[in-house]
């Protein structure tokens, strides 16, 4: 059974195709088999625990353990799989499985199944399915741009790479990682969120700063100052203007690359990967916003929904739901991007406040929570995936190879999200009659069962304005609005504390065992969010099967 790897062992040294490597097929026998697998039992895992619990549990660590596992065995088939390649492989196709079968497509069908829209609920499936794969390609090419750089943490990505490297090296790395999986899973043990202590050991200290800011307001804003954040909608208004801001700040980079294009005389200017990044960005959006928009055109018909609004209205909702979809999008990304987090189940419902303002009738506005809330999950997904096999390649050594092992991802992650709609296309139903559907979609159903209300507007309007000012200080590197207000839309429990904890490890670790101890600090981080990780798959198995 082929898996088309190199059999020699990854050292701190990356196989690049220079040194006449070659990068792991995703087609290749072994690894089609093995990302098969994985995705079913990704995509059931997923939606059986979205349904029950409400998460969605990080699988990604599940399938390269999968692969170093079989990587053992002491037979010629499985020698492939000890490729950290082939590992990042069977990752990559597992997490997007997981992500994609319950946020991308059980949780959107979900909303027209609850608000008794049966009919709507197989065209809603084939939108949605084809949007989950436009997101993930979009991240694809946006990866390493300047909006969505290479460099910047990824947290979940950098945990899966450290372990992988730590099963293949050993040594020291495999000690300090043990060290903080023991840390992660022993904090887990008593619920305390130690992903978020791992975030902020690695992440940018302005992301962060802000980012545990609002978590730490949000834990507190009631019961200290009697201030409900929700009911003032403080937490959706800044991430509307933050976000507003953001798209304006991805805008001028692409211009201010174009300009800086034109200028170029010899070897002044900027580097042209820089260029070739903002170029390459600019296309993605355009692209992106195309396929949005016809995306929409196919719900909206298929969905019926078309039949319920006038030409003008009609025009203008499928320019809001693309318009939305791709910002939902974008958002997602650059929270999950810095913090580890990707608040897309809140953002989707910003979306929909905004377009039950607009004064969208109820079909519609079914098909634009359902059409947003599958945008982003995939996108996110996809980042720290790419993220994982950047690293283990080594951080662009070779150009080549590079490019080479994020087609063979997308390949596998093609697969995960095929796997994914088969499954739910044939589990659904199962989930229905039994009365089980994502927590969220409720949320969604009341909202637009409620209607429009001036008071919400004013809201959203009012605390915009800070959003906005917050984000355009902090500049388009540090996306502080964007991380402020996904810490106030984030309600879990210390996690505003351990995100102090982490930034003040940081900040010590330096100056008590010297500066050579960030190397360390970044796979102990690894550890640390693996290990909560895995205690969070494996709490929420045990409990779903009860």
């Amino acid at each position: 059974m082929s898996t088309d790897a190199p059999n020699r062992a990854v050292t701190d040294v990356p196989h690049t195709a220079a040194d006449g490597a070659r990068h792991p097929r995703a087609l290749a026998p072994g690894n089609l088999i093995l990302t098969v697998v994985l995705s079913v039992f990704g995509a059931v895992v997923g939606v059986q625990l979205l349904a029950t619990l409400g998460v969605t549990p990080s699988t990604s660590l599940i399938g390269a353990l999968a692969a170093m596992t079989l990587a053992r065995v002491p037979l010629v088939a499985f020698r492939g799989f000890r490729s950290v390649h082939a590992q990042n492989l069977a990752q990559t196709s597992i997490s997007s499985a997981t992500f994609g079968a319950a946020n991308s497509l059980f949780l959107p069908i979900g909303i027209p199944f609850l608000f008794g829209m049966d009919d709507m609920v197989v065209p809603m499936l084939a939108g949605v399915s084809v949007a989950m794969l436009v997101d993930a390609w979009l991240l694809y090419r946006m990866y390493d741009t300047p909006a969505f750089p290479a460099k910047n943490p990824w947290p979940l990505g950098l945990a899966a790479a450290e372990a992988i490297k730590a099963g293949d090296q050993g040594g020291r790395r495999a000690k300090v990682l043990g060290l903080g999986l023991v840390t992660g899973l022993a904090g887990a043990v008593f619920s305390l969120p130690m992903s978020a202590f791992g975030v902020a050991l690695i992440g940018g200290f302005g992301a962060m700063a802000a980012f545990g800011a609002g978590l730490l307001f949000t834990q507190y804003a009631d019961p200290l100052l009697g201030l409900d954040l929700n009911a003032m909608y403080l937490p959706h208004g800044m991430m509307i203007g933050a976000g507003l801001v953001a798209l304006v700040q991805v805008g001028r980079t692409i211009l201010g690359a174009r300009r800086t294009n034109a200028v170029r005389a010899g070897s002044a200017g900027a580097p042209e990967g820089a260029e070739e990044g903002a170029r390459r960005l600019g296309r993605s959006m355009r692209l992106g916003l195309g396929a949005y928009l016809a995306i929409s055109v196919l719900l909206a018909f298929g969905t019926g929904a078309a039949t319920h609004m006038t030409p003008g209205m009609l025009i203008g909702f499928l320019v809001y739901a693309s318009v939305a979809a791709f910002l939902h999008e974008l958002l997602v990304g650059i929270a999950s991007m810095h913090s580890g987090w990707f608040p897309a189940f809140a953002i989707a419902l910003i979306t929909l406040l905004l377009g039950i303002l607009i004064g969208f009738p109820p079909e519609a506005l079914v098909v634009l929570s359902g059409f947003t809330a599958a945008t982003g999950p995939a996108f996110a997904d996809m980042g720290y995936d790419l993220k994982t096999g950047y690293l283990l390649r080594g951080e662009n050594a070779d150009p080549a190879f590079e490019l080479e092992g994020r087609r063979q991802q997308l390949i596998a992650a093609m697969i995960g999200f095929g796997v994914a709609i088969v499954v739910v296309l044939v589990s659904y139903r199962v989930f229905f009659d039994n009365g089980q559907t994502a927590p969220i979609d409720a949320a969604y159903v009341a909202a637009i069962k409620a209607g429009p209300s001036v008071e919400t507007a004013k809201h959203l309007a009012l605390w915009a304005v800070p959003g906005a000012i917050v984000q355009l200080a902090g500049g388009s590197k540090r996306q502080l609005g964007i991380l402020l207000a996904t810490g106030l839309l984030i309600t879990t429990p210390m996690a505003g504390w351990m995100v102090a904890a982490g930034i003040a490890a940081r900040v010590l670790a330096p100056r008590l065992f010297g500066r050579d101890v960030k190397g360390d600090l970044e796979v102990f981080a690894g550890g640390a969010i693996a290990g909560d990780a895995l205690y969070s798959f494996g709490n929420g198995v045990f409990k779903a099967a009860k």
